[in-house]
């Protein structure tokens, strides 16, 4: 007993740094916002986290994803799901706030089910899920209160809201031409990034040549940024799934919005308001009611190594999981 409460706590203490870093994110890209250009805190990001998995990748003895057909998928991937929303956060993170963003990119589950019902995938969509996603749409607009001259973040609550349906468009695709093809997940994360950072390089002349202004407070938030809350929560979840099942991982996905505001009103003073607090909740409790689909975590958590049984209890959890790390959770070693 002794040993299963120690097991519980470790499992919830990992759970719970795990909704720090990925509920930080908003925080450390408002920060190096102070000092960098949109397109600039895009490319650090992209580039700082794929040296990392790349030297983990090579530490662990694990190579490249290899082949012309699966690097043209990963490089497709890394648009939709790394160097496209990556730059449309930060760039709508200029007019809006860092809680606000969190809270808009909990919306990447209700994405994911509209896509579904426009490709056809989402078929026989049962009366509970269908009302979760017209809830959670309804939460969103409360959220953005369009009624109200002033809004809540105008150009930049759309671009944020175009980088959760960049997610969803992200998931679909890696869902037919990435997932249990064979690749080890630190590979395909390192190599996602590494095109990622090749694709936002492309794109600097367009707006990420202009003069930086690297404080202090603007290269530690930069390095937070990409390194912890881009590379090494990967490996975090990965030990999540194995050790909890995906039960417990799921969890996180409601977590990071709540923590994404309070850190965002503790650390930077930004508005808690009531209208906010209420759409947040709406958001939240119809992604709750899509994720109704009558699917279960396994009983035991595959041991690590085993990719066909992690991205199996993976399917579980996507819906909930930030979209940057849907590679791990279906690809998982």
């Amino acid at each position: 007993m002794v040993k299963s409460s120690t097991r519980s706590l470790q499992g919830g203490v990992r759970v719970a740094v795990l909704a720090l870093l990925w509920g930080s994110t908003f925080l450390w890209i408002e920060l190096a916002l102070r000092g960098l250009s949109p397109l600039q805190v895009t490319f650090v990001r992209c580039a700082l986290g794929a040296l990392v998995l790349t030297v983990a990748c090579y530490a662990t003895g694990r190579r490249m994803p290899q082949g012309i057909t699966v690097w043209r998928h990963i490089v497709v991937a890394a648009f939709f799901c790394n160097a496209l929303p990556f730059a449309l956060f930060s760039l709508g993170q200029q007019t809006v706030d860092s809680g606000l963003a969190g809270v808009l990119n909990a919306t990447t589950p209700l994405w994911s089910i509209a896509l579904g019902l426009a490709l056809g995938s989402e078929r026989g969509l049962r009366p509970v899920r269908l009302a979760g996603l017209l809830l959670g749409f309804v939460g969103t607009i409360v959220i953005l209160a369009p009624w109200q001259s002033s809004g809540a973040g105008g150009w930049g609550a759309l671009a944020i809201l175009g980088a959760a349906a960049s997610y969803a468009v992200a998931f679909t695709y890696m869902g037919r031409t990435l997932v249990r093809k064979g690749t080890p997940t630190i590979s395909l994360s390192a190599a996602q990034l590494i095109a990622a950072s090749g694709l936002t390089a492309v794109a600097m002349p367009i707006g990420g040549l202009e003069s930086v202004d690297p404080g202090p407070t603007v290269l530690i938030a930069a390095v937070v940024l990409s390194v912890f809350c881009t590379a090494a929560t990967f490996h975090l979840t990965c030990r999540i799934i194995n050790d909890e099942g995906a039960t417990n991982a799921a969890v996180v996905g409601y977590l990071l919005p709540v923590v994404s505001v309070l850190l965002g009103a503790a650390a930077l003073g930004e508005d808690l308001s009531v209208r906010m607090v209420l759409g947040m909740a709406v958001v939240l409790m119809g992604v709750g009611m899509t994720r109704r689909n009558g699917a279960t975590a396994p009983a035991v958590a595959p041991a690590e190594g085993t990719m066909e049984g992690t991205a199996a209890a993976a399917e579980d959890m996507a819906a909930d999981a930030p979209a940057s790390r849907r590679a791990v959770l279906e690809n998982a070693e």
